[in-house]
């Protein structure tokens, strides 16, 4: 696997296989969105480091820009997808993608992916910043995909227009929450990035809907 790998002039470095373990086992109410811990399996991929900028976007889209590198904040989930397929529609795509094992797709990451990125200090999100994920929002993890493929958006109602982010603390770095943001209106200092990662093909496993209900409900009423 190339240590780096280069998609209209936007840089992607290595991440390794990894089983990632997410959410917590913590009781209490607290707690409960973060609940069940699941592991997470993600095969190796390509991510940029950091998170789009100004230059990055107007450049890749064949434009000429005299903005500062500044992380853009102006983009939707909407705008993420678009320069996706622009970016797959190129020929540097088609010559990258032939030498590697099977099929690829440009995307922003999933949470899983995000983590085991992190984790291999392969990607940096600045303090007080937000992320936009692959993911549908979700209220716990029941349902959540086990092998890294953006969770699919099941919902109904207003939660159908939110896409899942992931937001870095304002003054510890090491301190991550997940929420959501809404698919087609910027916010500040919500940011995205891009990632080339493996097409998960078949039915995905997910962690089962009724996981560790009872042990959830128990919980509930020891902890309140």
């Amino acid at each position: 696997m190339n240590v780096t790998i280069t998609l209209s002039g936007m840089t992607f470095n290595a991440v390794d296989e990894a089983t990632t373990v997410l959410g917590t086992t913590k009781g209490g109410w607290v707690y409960a969105g973060q609940r069940p811990c699941y592991e997470a399996r993600t095969p190796a991929f390509y991510t940029m480091e950091h998170p789009l900028t100004h230059r990055q976007v107007v450049e890749a889209m064949g434009g000429t820009t005299e903005e500062n590198d500044r992380p853009m904040d102006s983009l939707t989930s909407h705008d993420v997808r678009e320069l996706s397929q622009h970016l797959m529609a190129q020929e540097d795509f088609a010559a990258v993608v032939d030498a590697l094992p099977g099929s690829w797709e440009v995307r922003a990451l999933t949470q899983s992916e995000w983590v085991a990125a992190r984790a291999q200090s392969t990607l940096q999100l600045p303090n007080g910043f937000t992320e936009r994920l692959a993911d549908a929002p979700a209220s716990n993890n029941r349902g959540a995909m086990m092998d890294g493929r953006p969770r699919p958006n099941d919902l109904l109602g207003p939660a159908a227009s939110q896409i899942a982010a992931i937001a870095v603390h304002p003054r510890n770095e090491d301190v991550t929450a997940v929420g959501s943001v809404p698919y087609e209106r910027p916010l500040p200092n919500v940011v995205a990035r891009l990632a080339l990662t493996p097409v998960r093909k078949g039915v995905g496993k997910r962690v089962p809907h009724r996981t560790d209900v009872w042990k959830n409900v128990r919980s509930e009423f020891l902890w309140t």
